[in-house]
């Protein structure tokens, strides 16, 4: 659910524009308002639960992203609809890192890179099938069941969670408030500003203000991370080069997948004149090739190694964006499109299916749940800035006036997608070439941290530093 909403909305954006009004500036933030705070609060939501209970704030998350997604199908306006997605995203942020934890310490080290092959295959599969969930429901039923659908789900998930699943913590956890603000006021200043910028201009005083000020808080946020005793991202962890490749080349792969796709799935409607269910439908070679080209990639990441297929398919990314930008125009028919879109298909999936466990080798065991968390955050991070500069780029060459405007305003966008794709690419060569399984069961040479107390029937039980904690589902 939480990765869906990502991208759900991007073939319901017509309807929303047509039924609650608003400007580009608008539907901008209606994505960026949920992955702006889904980014900016991962990492403390994640210290929330290994502080105060695993599953007590996963089960809080899922309740607070239920009732704001029940909020946005009830928003009477556009600024209600954007206030109720930021709350969706801080739901999001306190459940969603807590998910992988789990998953990680429940699996032995032999079988995880298949499971967490797997998460990342359905997590890659929900942000890419959000554009044909969304636009089926808004045509059928109305942009509102967008959110309605997460509503019974989320309340089926909050019992069975209290009910099978094991509460644990993680005693020495801290919380990182200081850096916490300053990375949210950071993000929020520089997104602030390009999303403006063509409003009132890059050098209106409030435009200038968000930037400078952003980066400034931003650049706090680094030092802070060098400085502080426990920050909630230890800039220590991005002196390894696989580190800090794997988490640059995720971050600019969301920068130009979902900027291009907020653009995509409104020429499709706008331009091509294809209804929001016809439109997600005739996105599907893109969106659907993850549930085929998966599982081989998975299998070829355990032959070759993660680090050739995942910049593979940030290359086969790059080609297909590349290809749509050479090919948009008002007339393009869907037959010249459908080579960009499979290209793009299986980039996405070869790169979602071994990219987590890739991640998870370059780090010690005592430091995965910070990895995982700052992954998800950059990739977060990612489509806002993308969704945001895209969005500019296009706004400041064409627009909504005309189909001819449209297309003169995407394809300007679209090569900077892919270009941000293609310098992903390269950076992804920057990892290791050992295999993921012999990092992730190499020596931790990193400090034990304090035993973790788990929860279960018969009482609290300590669990030795390093030891394999199963606390993800009772039998």
């Amino acid at each position: 659910m939480a990765a869906l909403d990502n991208l759900v909305v991007t073939t319901a954006l017509p309807a929303i524009r047509a039924d609650l009004g608003g400007k580009l500036e608008d539907l901008e933030w209606t994505v960026n308002a949920y992955t702006l705070t889904f980014a900016v609060l991962l990492m403390f939501g994640s210290a929330l639960g290994d502080r105060f209970g695993r599953r007590r704030f996963f089960i809080a998350g899922l309740a607070v992203f239920t009732g704001a997604s029940a909020a946005a199908a009830l928003s009477p306006g556009i600024d209600a609809l954007i206030a109720a997605r930021a709350v969706q995203g801080v739901g999001a942020a306190v459940m969603m890192p807590l998910t992988l934890t789990l998953l990680t310490a429940a699996v032995p080290a032999a079988r995880r890179g298949t499971a967490l092959g797997i998460f990342g295959a359905v997590t890659g599969l929900a942000v890419a099938s959000g554009p044909v969930i969304g636009g089926t429901l808004t045509e059928h039923l109305s942009w509102q069941w967008i959110f309605w659908l997460n509503v019974p789900i989320g309340l089926a998930l909050i019992p069975l969670a209290r009910l099978r699943l094991a509460e644990s913590t993680a005693p020495g956890a801290r919380l990182d408030v200081p850096g916490t603000f300053l990375i949210s006021g950071g993000l929020f200043g520089i997104v602030y500003g390009l999303v403006n910028a063509n409003a009132h201009g890059w050098t209106s005083g409030p435009v200038l203000t968000g930037l400078v000020a952003g980066s400034v808080l931003v650049g706090g946020f680094v030092v802070h991370g060098f400085r502080a005793e426990n920050p909630m991202l230890p800039m220590r962890l991005f002196r390894h080069r696989g580190f800090f490749g794997i988490n640059m080349a995720s971050l600019l792969m969301f920068l130009g997948m979902f900027g291009s796709i907020f653009l995509l799935a409104q020429f499709l409607q706008g331009v091509a004149g294809y209804s929001p269910a016809e439109a997600g439908l005739r996105m599907l070679p893109w969106t659907g090739m993850p549930m085929i080209v998966a599982p081989l990639a998975g299998m070829l990441a355990d032959r070759v190694g993660g680090r050739p297929v995942v910049a593979a398919g940030l290359a086969l990314q790059a080609v297909g964006l590349a290809w749509f930008a050479l090919i948009i125009e008002p007339e393009v028919t869907y037959a010249a499109q459908l080579p960009a879109l499979i290209l793009s298909g299986i980039g996405m999936a070869l790169y979602f299916a071994p990219a987590a466990h890739l991640l998870m080798s370059t780090v010690a065991p005592a430091d995965q749940g910070k990895a995982s968390g700052t992954n998800n955050a950059l990739r977060e991070v990612g489509g806002a800035l993308g969704v945001s500069v895209l969005a500019s780029v296009f706004a400041a060459q064409g627009g909504y006036g005309s189909a001819q405007a449209f297309a003169d305003g995407t394809v300007p966008a679209l090569w900077i997608g892919a270009a941000a794709v293609a310098l992903a690419a390269g950076l992804a060569l920057l990892t290791p070439r050992r295999s993921a399984t012999a990092a992730a069961e190499a020596p931790d040479p990193t400090p034990a941290p304090a035993p973790e107390t788990t929860k279960a029937a018969s009482g609290p039980v300590a669990v030795p530093a390093g030891a394999q904690r199963r606390e993800s589902v009772t039998p």
